[in-house]
């Protein structure tokens, strides 16, 4: 776990089509010997966050190391109470002794400064804090507040995410916005005054923690809202008046499709447009779902814009009329579950392998084509067809699969690819990161 995913040099800014990465600072977030880089050009970073009771040390400990082994760069936990606060170091202890050397980060709220206060040991084993300005109280208590979570945070050599959000924004500076907006000939609408709130709101505090002593490379910027096109608008805005480097998350963004569907939107956009360093998929889970899912989206998304490679992609029709059968959606769900679980152990034994692309479709139609485009593909019969499915490597038709065993078969051809194109016994076949 000492190399996670991502970090590595060779991989591209800007893919085809996309605008240059917006030039930001560079904040690194460490610990132990491992490091990961935020802006100045290095790769968008996968975040995530777990669910579980922090002051639960052990199912703390297993689900971040499960958010990492899915790919999550950073991992963030609730640091909410003394209890949880007192966890934190015995979590990171769990973790060093598993080899996880994920970084952690500590999302405060309210009483971030107290915790930190009280319990140095933990403001020492979380590697980077998540503050939220607009719940630390008002007036000169926050400020007193902020200005201690700041001087913690130099104390222990910290990067902080100033991280704003719409349902929590600070009341006196927007009351005063809105004052402001009213007193004008023209005055705009009160959710682009909000927006404006979120920007004023997030620079400002961060210039206050450069004035208070805390390194400008070591300060992460958000914005978060639950509306894509607002989203859009406060990073656009915000990435003209600041070259922090920002994390981008449409907060709150739901279940199943819809939060999918909406935080893809809202993120992709701005990827295209070059604006973002880090980012994660704020997914609401089913009751007892996979908080991994988060971490797979969230690396689809940068591995179908071109901006990173996590695992070999699959590439598979939809199936019509012409595809009774599920044999070819069995096998395309079996091959990516495959690939993925395999990532763990290739990513280091096989450089290189994420960015292979294997095709497996369903009739004659397209799929010779679309499995000769592919690094390794196979076409498999449809309905009424010769029952067997020929496979194509590097765009040249190998062998004939027939029978029962069709899916054991081509997983084996795989595997047989991955070790010849990509084993360290052949450098001549390394094909590189996208």
């Amino acid at each position: 776990m000492n190399d996670l995913p991502g970090n590595a040099p060779g991989i591209p800014s800007s893919p085809v089509g996309a605008s240059p990465r917006r030039p930001t600072r560079t904040a690194v977030v460490t610990w132990g010997g491992h490091s990961v880089r935020i802006g100045g050009g290095a790769p968008v970073v996968v975040q995530s966050m777990t669910n579980t009771d922090t002051t639960d040390a052990v199912a703390t400990a297993i689900q971040v190391k499960e958010l990492a082994m899915a790919g999550s760069e950073l991992v963030r936990i609730t640091v909410n109470t003394p209890e949880a606060a007192r966890e934190v170091p015995a979590i990171r202890e769990q973790l060093d002794r598993m080899n996880v050397s994920v970084p952690l980060v500590g999302d405060f709220h309210y009483n971030g400064h107290k915790l930190l206060t009280q319990f140095p040991e933990c403001a020492q084993a979380l590697s980077k804090y998540r503050i939220n300005p607009g719940n630390m109280g008002g007036g000169k208590k926050r400020d007193d507040n902020f200005a201690q979570m700041i001087e913690i945070a130099c104390r222990h050599d910290k990067p902080v995410r100033i991280g704003v959000n719409w349902g929590s924004l600070d009341h006196e500076l927007l009351a005063r916005m809105m004052d402001e907006n009213s007193a004008h000939l023209q005055p705009r609408d009160a959710q682009a005054v909000m927006r404006d709130a979120l920007v004023v709101s997030a620079i400002s505090n961060a210039q206050r923690a450069e004035e208070l002593g805390l390194s400008p490379n070591a300060i992460v910027l958000s914005c978060k809202v639950s509306h894509v096109q607002d989203l859009i608008t406060v990073y656009r805005d915000l990435s003209g008046r600041c070259d922090y480097p920002l994390h981008l998350g449409l907060t709150e963004a739901g279940m199943g499709s819809k939060g999918i569907v909406a935080s893809t939107a809202a993120l992709s956009v701005l990827l295209q447009q070059g604006i973002g360093d880090t980012i994660r998929i704020s997914l609401t889970p089913e009751p007892g779902g996979d908080r991994r899912r988060e971490v797979i989206v969230a690396q689809e998304i940068l591995q179908t814009m071109g901006l990173r490679a996590f695992t070999p992609m699959v590439v598979a029709c939809p199936g019509c009329g012409r595809t009774s059968s599920t044999v070819f959606q069995e096998l395309a769900d079996s091959i990516q579950t495959y690939l993925r679980e395999q990532m763990p152990v290739w990513k280091s034994r096989y450089p290189g392998v994420e960015t292979m692309n294997v095709a497996v479709m369903g009739c004659v139609v397209n799929g010779p084509g679309e499995s000769r485009h592919a690094d390794i593909g196979i076409s498999l019969p449809g309905t009424g067809e010769v029952p067997s499915a020929p496979v194509f490597v590097d765009g040249q038709r190998t062998v004939t699969l027939k029978g029962d065993s069709i899916a054991q078969e081509f997983q084996s051809i795989v595997e047989q690819y991955v070790e010849r194109r990509y084993g360290a016994g052949h450098p001549e076949n390394y094909k590189g990161r996208v």
